[in-house]
């Protein structure tokens, strides 16, 4: 704790409010996320419809961010990272108080792709950040917004289910709604407006960014392997339950512990991933990367030969770890190969590629698990993490390449 409470002071006041509230608006919006099933089976006149409704809640709002977000980006650009923050949880703030009174799953489908379609929210809080620090270490910036979001989900899914235990579903999104009403107001009134030239990337180290582009470090790979470990990760994000029942004879509560131990360990690997990759240069964090993605797909291996289910939290636990040394790391790789103006484009631009990628790993652990059983899932997700080891590998090799020619020159 003390720890964070020093970062979060040597970033300055202005990055502390934006970790508190991406905690919050994130928090806010996960308060209804473990318990649409129950909403959606409520409302559904058919099991098929629960079925297809059941996945759409959660697929809609992903394709709506990745539909839109490399746009949000743009106009972040143009118009300022902190204007679409506000937009962004103005939008989160009315879709949610629309969902609370939706009693058809269709609308609640139509408007959950409305709700991803106007929110966005992450990569100018991102892109924001880099301005407000002045760009400097971005791997430990990243790191603690995707703390700020892991650990507001796991607090919100636990209110969310304090509410839902004494009031109805609706109550539960009406409570999310005023939350981030309330945050667009404060991002409104307290956030200032970073000034002109800033973004940690001036004329010098906007030359060292695009140098950094020509020596090596492939933005599109970056994007690519980003994409794949997300898609690995997502696999289970359905089948998980029934795999920990019909493997394990889990209860729900130990099958709902399990998986937060993936948030946990990402909660605490992703600050010492990012004190162990500050300063570094590009090639030393890719090498780094393959090392991490090796240990992933170890982990997930054994995760799905074990039939140990104390042995399985521990894997889980650590595979969170690892996963904290993943996206924010190579995140940060992509915005400091990126000049100052184009932060908002082109982490709107990973954003949609990692929307994208989630609803690409959901579809196929679904599909995967019904075909041809749940003892597939992590067998699946381990062939995944094999590809992206590839790909690590080869933008690892090739950055080395790229430092030793321009060594050589």
């Amino acid at each position: 704790m003390t720890g964070a409470v020093a970062v979060l002071r040597g970033f300055g006041p202005v990055f502390a409010l934006l970790f508190a509230l991406q905690f919050i608006s994130m928090g806010a919006m996960e308060m209804s996320g473990p318990f649409w099933p129950i909403q959606i089976r409520a409302l559904s006149p058919s099991e098929g419809v629960f079925a297809l409704a059941g996945i759409g809640v959660y697929v809609c709002p992903m394709l709506g961010v990745s539909l839109t977000s490399a746009f949000w980006g743009r106009m972040g650009d143009r118009f300022g990272n902190r204007l679409m923050m506000v937009r962004a949880l103005a939008g989160l703030a009315v879709t949610q108080l629309l969902v609370a009174f939706a009693q058809d799953v269709w609308t609640i489908l139509a408007l959950r792709f409305l709700q991803g379609a106007c929110a966005g929210y992450i990569a100018p809080a991102q892109a924001y950040g880099v301005q407000v620090t002045g760009g400097r270490d971005r791997a430990a910036l990243f790191a603690w917004l995707q703390v700020a979001t892991n650990v507001g989900s796991l607090g919100g899914a636990f209110l969310g289910g304090l509410i839902l235990d004494a009031l109805p579903f609706a109550a539960v999104n009406l409570t999310a709604g005023v939350i981030c009403a309330l945050c667009a107001g404060v991002a409104w009134a307290s956030l200032p407006v970073p000034p002109q030239g800033t973004g940690g990337v001036g004329p010098a180290k906007a030359t060292a960014a695009s140098g950094a582009v020509s020596t090596g470090i492939s933005v599109s790979g970056l994007l690519v392997l980003m994409g794949l470990l997300l898609t690995s990760r997502m696999v289970l994000q359905v089948p998980f339950a029934l795999y920990m029942s019909e493997v394990y004879g889990a209860q729900h509560w130990i099958a709902g512990l399990s998986y937060g131990l993936l948030a946990l360990g990402f909660v605490v690997g992703a600050p010492v991933w990012a004190r162990i990759f500050a300063w570094r240069a590009p090639a030393f964090v890719l090498g780094w990367s393959v090392l991490i993605v090796a240990g992933c797909l170890l982990v997930t291996g054994l995760a799905g030969s074990t039939r140990n289910i104390g042995l399985f939290a521990v894997l889980y636990l650590a595979w969170g770890a690892l996963l904290g040394g993943t996206t924010p790391v190579l995140l940060s790789l992509v915005s400091a190969a990126t000049l100052s103006d184009r932060q908002g484009s082109i982490l709107g631009l990973a954003q949609t590629c990692q929307q994208g990628a989630s609803v690409v790993g959901i579809i196929a652990g679904v599909v995967a698990t019904q075909r041809f059983g749940l003892e597939v899932a992590f067998p699946l997700v381990a062939s995944l993490y094999g590809l992206s080891f590839l790909v690590a590998l080869a933008l690892w090799l090739k950055s080395r390449r790229s430092f030793d020619k321009g060594e050589i020159s």
